[in-house]
């Protein structure tokens, strides 16, 4: 009788969630205070609320400032010079904490991606090591014919070739 697959994650699993939340935080620990302020300014930034606070703001700028409400004076008339400033202002400082909560998350994704490929090294190291075992193990059992691929696939794989082999492969692409 066939096993179902549990509903709850094995322990396997939940040691790699585990670690998984373990390397997040220990990437958040290490954050600068001004990474910390640039993550926050670009996710508030990247907020409905925040585009929505902007419409209104603007909008009551301008209503204001065209002399719809008398009771109020107009304080920056068209064409909204001081407006311009203060959006022109916002805009530089908005765009480089999110350029370093940017550069920040790269730096993040690139750790991610060397660990990656280390892993996948390992994973391909160890596939290796299995098929060459079972070469002897079917040598030793007799059998004599094996799929062609076998012998190929039980060789290491030259990291450095391949890497070549593919960026020779994609710039003749382009």
């Amino acid at each position: 009788m066939a096993r179902l697959p549990s509903a709850h994650p094995n322990a396997i699993t939940e040691q790699n969630i585990a670690d998984i939340v373990r390397l997040r935080q220990e990437a958040d620990k290490n954050r600068s205070p001004a990474e910390r302020l640039a993550d926050l300014v670009a996710r508030i930034a990247g907020s409905t609320p925040f585009i929505v606070l902007h419409v209104v703001w603007f909008s009551a700028w301008v209503i204001l400032n065209l002399g719809t409400a008398s009771a109020v004076p107009l304080w920056d008339p068209f064409p909204f010079s001081f407006l311009t400033l203060v959006v022109s202002l916002e805009a530089i400082f908005l765009s480089l904490l999110v350029l370093m909560a940017q550069n920040r998350m790269t730096r993040d994704a690139d750790k991610r991606a060397h660990l990656d490929l280390q892993i996948n090294m390992l994973a391909e190291q160890e596939s290796t090591a299995t098929l060459r075992m079972l070469e002897q193990i079917c040598q030793r059992l007799g059998i004599t014919d094996p799929p062609e691929e076998e012998h190929e696939l039980a060789t290491a794989t030259n990291v450095s070739e391949l890497a070549k082999s593919l960026d020779d492969k994609l710039t003749a692409g382009n």
